[in-house]
């Protein structure tokens, strides 16, 4: 069973679809229902809005979100669900991520902001990109982003090369919207059910 986490911060109807669509079992769960004691198969957290409103939601269950996380339990962030992650956001300065990934997000200092739309993706790795070729397009709506690092597993650029997905252990995030990104967005979410499974 993967547990979509219902924060009040995410489009979870797409998302939920989408996953059922690919044979997925979810439920759609609100935070105080994570037990370490009885932990899920897999956790899904999307996100959308700002870094500061999501982490004010989350700080009441992020000591039991990361000691579930710790034991190995999969984990899929989506957009904000990907920048939560990370230390912190320039967008909402002394809040604190939860800090699974060095660094803050930042704010694309040029062009039009949000990046919304369809953008090609390369330097794939990681098993979330199994069967994926490089400059396959994915959709995207953000106004921060986490900088190119050691833990990217698919990079975009818009203005400037940022990281469309990122992976450490377990942990697994995608800045693009795979819920929208059409066939290789299900197929995205399709290798992570593999790894749910392993």
């Amino acid at each position: 069973m993967i547990l979509l986490i219902d924060y009040g911060s995410g489009n979870l109807r797409s998302i939920s679809n989408a996953l059922r669509r690919i044979g997925a079992r979810v439920k759609v769960a609100t935070p105080n229902e994570l037990r370490v004691s009885d932990p899920p198969d897999a956790i899904v957290l999307p996100g959308v809005g700002s870094f500061g409103s999501a982490m004010q939601k989350i700080e009441p269950f992020r000591d039991a979100l990361l000691d579930i996380l710790n034991s190995g339990v999969p984990f899929l962030g989506l957009c904000l669900g990907l920048q939560v992650l990370f230390e912190g956001s320039e967008e909402s300065p002394g809040v604190r991520g939860l800090g699974l990934f060095p660094g803050r997000c930042v704010r694309f200092s040029d062009g039009k902001v949000p990046h919304m739309g369809w953008n090609e993706v390369f330097d794939l790795r990681g098993p979330l990109f199994d069967g994926i070729k490089t400059g396959e397009s994915f959709y995207f709506v953000h106004s921060y982003y986490a900088r190119v690092g050691e833990q990217t597993t698919a990079v975009c650029t818009y203005i400037s090369d940022f990281s469309a997905a990122v992976q450490q252990s377990n942990i697994f995030a995608c800045q693009f919207h795979p819920e929208r990104s059409g066939r290789w967005g299900l197929r995205v979410l399709e290798n992570f059910l593999r790894e749910v499974k392993k």
